[in-house]
């Protein structure tokens, strides 16, 4: 299947590297547009499949938290990778960078969240995980959004939810640096936070080394990420630039971009978290979901303002008023359904029902 999924891939980035500008020339017609953006979408999300086969692969020979954690940066790269082309292309996408960083924590937090969660309930009653790992997780994330999000839209010096030169380098910077100690913490001194927790005195079953776990094995799946991760970020401009023209031929709200590729991005990763809830694995699941958003805005943030002044285009990153509130509903859902140990379906209800608001508030605001 790996050897299939590549042949596609590379195929795909060898057939528009060729005949991609005369394709991409005929997007007035609808039915080559919507025929090109189906074959990249599935394309693209096919080797998204194959980037977290291998990351997964990975995980099981480091072990958590080295596993998730690589799993999420993968899937960070493509979401830049895609942000970025479509900024780059479009050269009037302000608002992009901040749709799609909207659109991962609304789609992870709240409808991975939810649907997990009501899944894993129904299935296992009330599940555990380690409060600790949770918490670390929330730390970041808030400060993390509220720099990103909504802080642009209270200071004086722009009027519109923009930054000025200095804002955008220092806000850029702050966010790398939490960023960077978050990486410290779960890979050095609190690795244990991000593992399930053991209550004192519980005897551990070791478990058995994987049978494939030598530095031969890890050196391959490496190299299979990398060559499955590529064919997408080669791929991304021709995909932003059919999304771009589509959006605008259909007069669609500007925020369904951002939503389009976030699920394109976290689609792969979301499964797999819904499959670790259904195996009872809920701290796999609260690390890949809530690892995301960290990585997703620890790492979006500085690269799209990076290209806004690089590029000389605005960027902007203040949210709308309504989804300033349920940004922070969501936040402090998140507090409330990760601070006690044990969740139920209860928990995955509310996020849920938020996420549906935030459907309704894109094509409705």
């Amino acid at each position: 299947m790996m050897v299939v999924r590549l042949a596609v891939a590379w195929a795909t980035v060898a057939a528009f590297a060729v005949f991609g500008g005369g394709w991409l020339g005929g997007l007035d017609a609808p039915l080559v547009a919507a025929g090109l953006f189906v074959w990249l979408f599935s394309v693209i999300l096919w080797s998204a499949f194959g980037v977290v086969h291998e990351a997964e692969e990975l995980a099981d020979r480091l072990g958590e938290p080295y596993g998730t954690l690589i799993l999420t940066l993968s899937i960070v790269i493509i979401e830049v990778a895609l942000v970025a082309a479509v900024m780059l292309g479009a050269k009037a996408a302000p608002t992009l960078g901040r749709d799609t960083m909207f659109a991962v924590i609304m789609i992870v937090m709240n409808g991975l969240v939810g649907v997990g969660l009501i899944l894993g309930g129904l299935r296992h009653h009330r599940q555990n995980y380690n409060l600790d790992g949770a918490g670390a997780y929330l730390a970041a994330i808030i400060p993390l959004t509220t720099i990103a999000l909504i802080i642009p839209n209270f200071t004086t010096s722009t009027p519109d939810g923009s930054l000025t030169a200095f804002q955008a380098v220092a806000f850029s910077v702050l966010t790398v640096v939490l960023y960077g100690i978050f990486l410290l913490l779960q890979t050095g001194r609190h690795s244990d936070f991000f593992t399930d927790f053991v209550e004192p005195g519980t005897v551990v079953e070791t478990k058995a080394p994987h049978p494939d776990a030598g530095r031969a094995a890890i050196l391959r799946h490496a190299g299979l990420l990398v060559v499955s991760l590529l064919p997408i970020v080669l791929l991304s401009k021709s995909l932003a630039t059919i999304l771009d023209h589509g959006i605008k031929a259909l007069g669609a709200p500007s925020a369904l971009g951002g939503v389009i590729i976030a699920a394109i991005v976290f689609t792969p990763e979301g499964i797999s978290a819904v499959k670790a809830i259904r195996r009872d694995q809920l701290q796999r699941a609260i690390n890949l979901c809530l690892g995301a958003v960290t990585s997703t805005v620890g790492l979006t943030v500085p690269a799209v303002l990076a290209i806004g002044l690089v590029s000389g285009q605005r960027v902007v990153l203040g949210l709308a008023p309504a989804e300033m509130a349920v940004l922070a509903m969501t936040l402090l859902l998140s507090v409330i359904t990760f601070s006690r140990q044990g969740t139920t379906v209860l928990e995955g209800a509310v996020h849920l029902v938020v996420f549906l608001a935030y459907l309704t508030l894109i094509f409705s605001p």
